[in-house]
């Protein structure tokens, strides 16, 4: 029986899962959070006997207040029957009890049980009227003077305009979520600011993108051809092209992609509306372009200013004078003493470098000694008695690090202080630079455009700056490929480390990878060679591959070599949507080996007590950063939270760290992930789905860098023609930047005669 239209009052009539409404008056809160809007209430709904639960974002309501309330029924194991809130409205009290618990709960400040009663004794039915439209009449109150009706009047009137608001953002299409956020954002003028310019909601509102200002905007009557609908496009294709990792658009290849987005047929009509568009953007300054036509340089401000900022600040922490290292030799000599190893000649030489160079890079694959290398300069600047300080794009990355050389490492987050609380700023910057006589930087291949510009700027002239990579690995999850642009611009002296060292080249792990950075297709090992750690499997459709990955996770490789399947093995795909796609990948396996954990809803998305997941963006509150894996220990299904447990590396103490509802956004799955998502962590085991269907994706160093996350076993499931694209000439994820060549430019004027 379909309840889709009807309001509910039966109890007969809820069915799991079904889009229900019903209206209600609520008894109680159990559970609210003011910051997340999420809320737990217990509503009285005509037909039954017991009060029903609904949970999600409601607006903050109080007892008596009556909801209509758009969801969908589940069952709870702990708490039963509860309503998951889509949409809530909150109506006007009907009855004179509803009314008097209402006015009684609290909604007004100053307004108690007492007075509440008063009120109502004296007008009945009719007091919310009295309220909106004749104020005044409170004076009939005895005992409640001028002063105090003038609050209460105030207050109620804040407090209907803050209800008409909601229910005018849930009417153009924002979720119940949506509109608690936009009022957080904009307060009692959101009404008419979203009326104005929808498309404002793109850029102030978290969490919004332009599809759903957009479907606010149709809900208000803006026409597919207004200029702001345009300008928003416009704007939200170029910061769609930063968060793909460039720098900058070239006009031409923007246009196209917000032509798509708008959906705009005609195209000359359009190239007209786009080309007004974009120079309406430059003249109120959201974008600046360098040159003209199709080939300018579109840049968001902030890309550009860091771009030209970071240029000249290499050019000028390169020109400073550092104290020369004395006894650099011995120093060495001694590092190779105390750590019983030989030093490859082209390692010495990267070491003696960075003893006098003010900036300098080493970068290398696998097996080629980088690690040995850090460990060696750390060593000679520390005998020659200078504060080192080490750090790394990542947390994962940053503890491997402090494991590889006895020495605490942090984020580079940490390192600058960055403030989330102040906006985002950074507590180390040009007024108060890092206090150290050397940084060395691993990972260095996944440093952003803004990331390095913070860095820089808060290095001192004189501090030795090392930067430790691979730059055949994927760039930076941000904008721009400061490793790859730096080594280009030959600004900072470099070492590119080569030479496989023996124990290494016994890996095929290692082997492979520098034969896909060749060009040359991976060889797998001899399946009956018990020292074997890479194989290739050969499927050719998505389905049947992913079938193969779940019986590898679950069965054939925890039974062959003894791994965990959860905590020791990693799939890393090249894309998130698909049949072998992360997202069909984590759903699959999360019901091959944990079908029965306690679930908890988030939207769209199931958690289970026990899931692996996966942390997707710094957070300094609960010090969890992006890339940062756990497992679920425990769900709260009535307040929609959830515990998780990390275990650092380095023989840390095990983290619990609590999610309450908003915070779930900033979790996922994490049985599989990304290539980029995987930058900077190692794992035991990785397996790799590379086919056909990923083709917009298949490039060179993303293959590279997927094979080097392994340490002990990789295998690839992949269908051969697969390999064979990504391994072509070309296919390689480039990235729109200027770096390289401001970097020489401010070299040139530096070294120019005036």
């Amino acid at each position: 029986m379909s309840t889709r239209g009807t309001v509910v009052t039966t109890r007969s009539l809820f069915h799991e899962g079904a889009d229900t409404f019903v209206e209600g008056e609520v008894l109680r809160l159990t559970f609210e959070n003011a910051e997340t809007g999420f809320r737990v209430a217990k509503l009285m709904v005509k037909g039954r006997k017991e009060p029903l639960t609904v949970v999600g974002t409601l607006p903050p309501v109080h007892a008596g207040a009556r909801l209509r309330v758009r969801g969908k029924v589940v069952t709870d194991s702990r708490h039963g029957e509860q309503l998951r809130a889509e949409s809530v409205t909150e109506m006007a009290p009907s009855t004179i009890d509803g009314i008097r618990r209402y006015l009684g709960s609290g909604v007004i400040p100053g307004v108690g049980e007492k007075l509440a009663a008063k009120i109502v004794s004296r007008f009945g039915e009719a007091t919310l009227r009295v309220l909106d439209e004749e104020p005044e009449r409170l004076g009939e109150i005895a005992g409640l003077g001028k002063k105090r009706r003038d609050k209460l009047v105030a207050t109620w009137r804040e407090k209907h305009a803050e209800r008409d608001v909601l229910v005018f953002l849930q009417a153009h299409g924002a979720s119940p979520a949506l509109a608690a956020r936009i009022m957080k954002r904009y307060g009692p003028t959101a009404a008419h600011v979203v009326r104005k310019d929808p498309y404002r909601l793109a850029l102030d509102v978290v969490g919004v993108g332009f599809k759903t200002a957009d479907r606010i905007a149709q809900g208000l009557g803006i026409a597919a051809d207004a200029p702001e609908r345009i300008q928003a496009g416009l704007l939200q294709s170029l910061l769609d092209m930063t968060e793909s990792g460039h720098v900058f658009s070239p006009a031409g290849p923007l246009a196209d992609r917000a032509m798509v987005l708008l959906g705009l047929g005609d195209a000359a009509a359009a190239e007209a509306l786009l080309s007004r568009g974009l120079r309406a953007l430059a003249f109120g300054g959201h974008v600046l372009i360098e040159g003209e036509g199709v080939t300018a340089h579109v840049y968001l401000p902030r890309m550009l200013e860091a771009e030209k900022r970071l240029a000249a600040r290499i050019q000028e922490l390169g020109a400073a004078r550092v104290r020369p290292l004395m006894g650099a030799t011995l120093a060495i000599e001694a590092f190779e003493r105390d750590a019983n190893v030989t030093l490859a000649d082209e390692q010495r030489a990267a070491v003696e470098e960075a003893s006098r160079a003010p900036l300098f890079v080493v970068t290398g694959g696998p097996g080629v000694g980088k690690t040995t290398v850090l460990k060696a300069m750390l060593s000679v600047l520390q005998r020659a008695g200078l504060v080192v300080k080490l750090a790394a794009p990542t947390g994962r990355a940053a503890k491997r690090m402090t494991a590889a050389t006895s020495v605490e490492a942090t984020t580079i987050h940490r390192l600058l202080e960055y403030d989330p609380q102040k906006g985002g700023t950074w507590k180390r910057n040009a007024d108060r630079r890092v206090t150290a006589g050397a940084v060395i930087i691993d990972e260095a291949s996944m440093i952003d455009l803004p990331l390095a510009d913070a860095l820089l700027q808060a290095v001192a002239p004189g501090t030795r700056l090392i930067l430790v990579g691979d730059k055949d690995q994927l760039p930076s999850i941000g904008p721009g490929a400061v490793l790859r642009d730096v080594i280009l611009s030959k600004a900072m002296p470099a070492v590119h480390l080569k030479t496989i060292f023996r124990q290494a080249a016994a890996s095929h792990i290692v082997v492979n990878a520098h034969r896909v950075h060749e060009g040359l297709a991976p060889l797998g090992s001899p399946p009956d060679d018990p020292h074997s750690d890479f194989f290739i499997i050969d499927r050719r459709d998505p389905e049947t591959a992913t079938s193969t990955i779940i019986e590898l996770v679950s069965s054939r490789i925890p039974k062959r070599f003894g791994l965990d399947p959860v905590r020791d093995i990693q799939v890393l795909t090249p894309m998130h949507k698909g049949a072998a796609g992360s997202v069909a990948i984590n759903l699959a396996l999360q019901a091959a080996l944990n079908p029965t954990g306690e679930p908890l809803s988030r939207g769209s998305r199931l958690f289970r007590c026990g899931d692996k997941v996966m942390q997707l963006k710094n957070d300094y509150d609960r010090s969890v950063w992006n890339g940062d894996v756990g497992v679920i220990s425990d769900v709260d299904r009535e307040r929609g939270s959830l515990r998780v447990r990390f275990d650092d590396e380095g023989g840390a103490q095990p983290r619990l760290v609590a999610y309450e509802p908003r915070a779930l956004d900033d979790l996922t799955l994490a049985y599989a992930c990304s290539v980029h998502k995987a930058q900077g962590s190692e794992y035991p085991a990785v397996i790799i789905p590379l086919l056909t269907s990923h083709f917009v994706m298949l490039t060179k160093n993303l293959f590279y860098t997927a094979i080097t996350r392994g340490k002990r076993l990789v295998v690839l499931v992949a269908d051969p023609r697969a390999i064979q694209l990504a391994l072509a000439e070309g296919r390689r994820e480039e990235r729109h930047t200027h770096l390289a060549e401001r970097i020489m430019a401010a070299s040139s004027s530096l070294r120019r005669p005036h």
